[in-house]
């Protein structure tokens, strides 16, 4: 006569059976698919991350360099330092306010 076994060790032994196991490999699968997606998207997201922080990067330097050109263009449409450049061409600045010209009807 067999030992009866208490009713926990008895669903172990339904469980290790060959067909209860093949009856799980569906699921096996799928839990393998979710941990590829789990790891795909990591590393993803990290890829993101660094692309995001070399864009912002990006944007400061070019911040930085529109402040500086738009510094040097201020500077250099002043009154004083277009007389400099344009003195070389045989320019000068006027001396009399301009005249205006009237249609006579």
């Amino acid at each position: 006569m067999k030992p009866e076994l208490p009713a926990g060790q008895a669903g172990w032994k339904r469980l290790l059976n060959y067909q209860s196991i093949v009856k799980q490999v569906p699921f096996f699968l799928f839990l393998a698919l979710l941990a590829v997606v789990y790891i795909f998207n990591g590393h993803y997201a990290d890829k993101t991350i660094r692309k995001i922080n070399r864009t912002a990067r990006e944007v400061k330097e070019l911040k930085y360099e529109y402040i500086a050109v738009k510094s040097k263009v201020m500077y250099q449409s002043k009154q004083s330092e277009l007389v400099k450049v344009v003195e070389p061409l045989g320019l000068k600045e006027l001396e009399q306010s301009p005249v205006v010209l009237k249609e006579v009807e």
